[in-house]
């Protein structure tokens, strides 16, 4: 199908691309998914702003411990780019395994993330590296965390005219290991189930574990009883594989034609358990 007729503009400041939306326009990042959402008559804007000629939404740069991403980087640049690789291995794992070519040097991070597919790979990493997300309106800006920004299937925590500016990480530290893990759907490459893991190790015990989940339920979590059946542990495969049983406990499971509920919650257990004992294999 054809989308119906819209208007298009190109604004060159962050001002005039929020006062655009302030009045009912749709922003368009990479257009992964609102192109064709608007193809299918599913997305039905009357005017469309591009995001591409705004300066600032593009930069990668550390500042005080945090790696900062601008909203209109792209997954390939996550992925190849070495600031990114060295200072946020798991992220750009993450970005990586996003669909295909094509959809990796189009798509970026701001519009994944602000169209909130549950199946999407960056909210596991994003939950795990417990992301602060920096959010502008005409209003003004503010900051949420990955946590309270991922609210439910395709729902964020955005308001009506406000835009993702920018994702802040912690620059990771030396002896951190971290993995991504997915079983994904073979001809989209979304996950059933997605688990990104952190952990750290400190006298031959666990000090730190962070396991974000994407893909099992309407939205991404963190699996903080995972982490706490983890942490204080030796990290021993007895050790990963009872903690990471809990990972699905208390989530009501998706059920669709790709998977059964039973189904994805037996994945979030594996891949959960693959994630920590890659992790834990590169920790210290």
């Amino acid at each position: 199908m054809i989308a119906q007729n819209f208007e298009y503009e190109t604004p060159s400041t962050l001002e005039e691309a929020l006062e655009l939306l302030a009045d009912g326009a749709k922003a368009l990042a990479g257009g992964m998914s609102l192109i064709p959402l608007m193809k299918l008559r599913l997305a039905v804007p009357e005017r469309v702003v591009d995001l591409r000629r705004v300066p600032g939404l593009n930069s990668i740069r550390v500042a005080e411990g945090q790696l900062h991403i601008g909203a209109m980087v792209t997954h390939y640049e996550l992925e190849s780019t070495p600031l990114v690789r060295r200072s946020s291995p798991l992220l750009a794992a993450a970005a990586a395994s996003i669909g295909d070519v094509q959809v990796r040097n189009l798509g970026t991070l701001g519009g994944s993330i602000a169209h909130a597919d549950p199946a999407a790979d960056y909210p596991a990493a994003l939950q795990a590296l417990e992301a602060v997300i920096r959010i502008a309106g005409k209003g003004g800006e503010r900051a949420v965390s990955a946590a309270e920004f991922f609210v439910d299937t395709f729902t964020t925590a955005l308001e009506p005219g406000e835009l993702v500016v920018e994702v802040s990480v912690p620059v990771e530290a030396a002896g951190t290991g971290v993995r991504y893990e997915k079983c994904e759907q073979l001809a989209s490459g979304f996950a059933l189930v997605g688990v990104a893991a952190r952990v750290a190790k400190k006298g031959g015990k666990v000090s730190m574990a962070r396991v974000g989940v994407t893909g099992l339920a309407g939205s991404s979590y963190r699996a903080k009883n995972v982490e706490a059946l983890l942490e204080g542990t030796t990290g021993s495969a007895q050790d990963v594989t009872r903690a990471a049983a809990a990972v699905a406990e208390g989530k009501e499971a998706n059920s669709d034609i790709h998977a059964s509920a039973d189904y994805r919650a037996h994945l979030a257990r594996v891949y959960t358990a693959r994630a920590l004992r890659a992790a834990l294999g590169t920790a210290g």
